[in-house]
C-alpha cells in the first residue's frame, strides 16, 4: 500500500483562497490594504523568478507588492539607507530583502536592520527569541508552511515522535520549535548524528531539510511515518528532494513530493505574514491574524 502523497499545490491554493477573503475584510474594516516590499539586489535568475512570484501572489489576494531592483554594485550604506527607509514606511507593512547579497555587503547587518514587525521572513533576533519563548511573532515562512500542511491532514501533533533532520536557521531550527510548542518530541539530526538511520527509524514525524539528494530512504522508515521533504535539490535527473520518494512511498502513511510538495506553501505563508504585519500596524497582536 502506498502513502498519501501530500499535494502543497492544492493546500497553498486554498490557502490563497482563504487569505483572499481575509484580506478584503481587513481592507473592508480598516481601510489599510497589506503592501509588502521586496528588495533584490543584482541579477540572480532564481531570486528574479521567485521576486516574480511574489508580485504575482500579491496581486492575486489584493494586497499591494512594492519591487526595489538594486545593482548589485550598490553599496551597503545605500542599501541600509533603503532598509531603513522603508521601516519609516507606513504604508509598507512587510520587508523582505531576496538572499542572498553580494560578498561586499553584510548580511547579518542588513537582516537586523529590518523592523521586526516588518520582518516577514521572521529571521530577526526579536523574532527568533518570540518564536522560542512562544510569543506572537513572524516565523519563517517554509517551517510555518509544513506546520499547515500538518493541521491540513489532521495531524495531530502532540505526543508524537518528530525527527527533524537539519539545523539551519531558516528551517531546521524553527520548525524544531513549532513542533516542540504544540506538544511533539523533537530531536534534531545533523552532520554530526551518530546512526541517522536508528534515529529517524523512531519518527512519527520526519522533517527532511539538510540539502542532501535522497538523503532518508525506505529502509530508515517508521511503517506509516508523515514524511515532509524541505529539500530542493538541482541533479543530473532534475529536482529531488532530501528523501528518496520512490523507496518511501511503499513506507510512509503520508509524503511530500519534490517539486509539488513543501515548495507552494512559502509564497502562501508570506503572504499571511505580509496581512499579519498589517494587523500589527494597527495594533492587532492576537493570533486571530496568523
Amino acid at each position: 500500500m502506498s502513502a498519501d502523497i501530500i499535494d502543497g499545490k492544492a493546500i497553498s491554493a486554498a490557502k490563497r483562497q482563504e487569505l483572499k477573503r481575509e484580506v478584503s475584510t481587513f481592507v473592508a474594516e480598516t481601510g489599510i490594504t497589506p503592501a509588502l516590499a521586496v528588495v533584490l539586489v543584482g541579477e540572480d535568475p532564481a531570486s528574479e523568478v521567485y521576486v516574480r512570484n511574489k508580485h504575482k501572489g500579491c496581486e492575486e489576494v489584493g494586497m499591494k507588492s512594492v519591487q526595489i531592483m538594486l545593482p548589485a554594485t550598490i553599496s551597503e550604506t545605500e542599501l541600509l539607507k533603503i532598509v531603513s527607509d522603508l521601516n519609516k514606511d507606513d504604508e509598507v507593512h512587510g520587508i523582505l530583502v531576496q538572499l542572498p547579497l553580494p560578498s561586499h555587503i553584510n548580511e547579518k547587518k542588513v537582516l537586523e536592520l529590518i523592523e521586526p514587525d516588518k520582518d516577514v521572513d521572521g529571521f530577526h533576533p526579536i523574532n527568533v527569541g518570540r518564536l522560542v519563548i512562544g510569543e506572537e511573532c513572524h516565523q519563517p515562512c517554509t517551517p510555518t508552511g509544513v506546520m499547515v500542511m500538518l493541521e491540513t491532514l489532521g495531524v495531530n501533533v502532540s505526543g508524537k515522535k518528530a525527527v527533524v533532520i537539519g539545523r539551519s536557521n531558516i528551517v531546521g531550527k524553527p520548525i524544531s520549535m513549532m513542533l516542540l510548542k504544540e506538544s511533539a518530541t523533537v530531536t534534531i539530526c545533523h552532520s554530526r548524528t551518530v546512526d541517522l538511520a536508528a534515529e529517524v527509524k523512531q519518527a512519527d514525524i520526519v522533517v527532511a531539510a539538510v540539502g542532501v539528494p535522497k538523503m532518508v530512504t525506505g529502509d530508515m522508515l517508521k511503517k506509516g511515518a508523515i514524511v515532509i521533504d524541505v529539500g530542493v535539490n538541482r541533479t543530473d535527473e532534475g529536482l529531488v528532494g532530501d528523501v528518496d520518494f520512490e523507496s518511501c512511498l511503499p513506507i510512509a502513511g503520508a509524503i511530500t513530493p519534490v517539486p509539488g510538495g513543501v515548495g507552494p506553501m512559502t509564497i502562501a505563508m508570506l503572504l499571511k505574514a505580509t496581512l499579519k504585519a498589517a494587523g500589527f500596524a494597527v495594533g492587532n497582536r492576537t493570533a486571530t491574524i496568523a
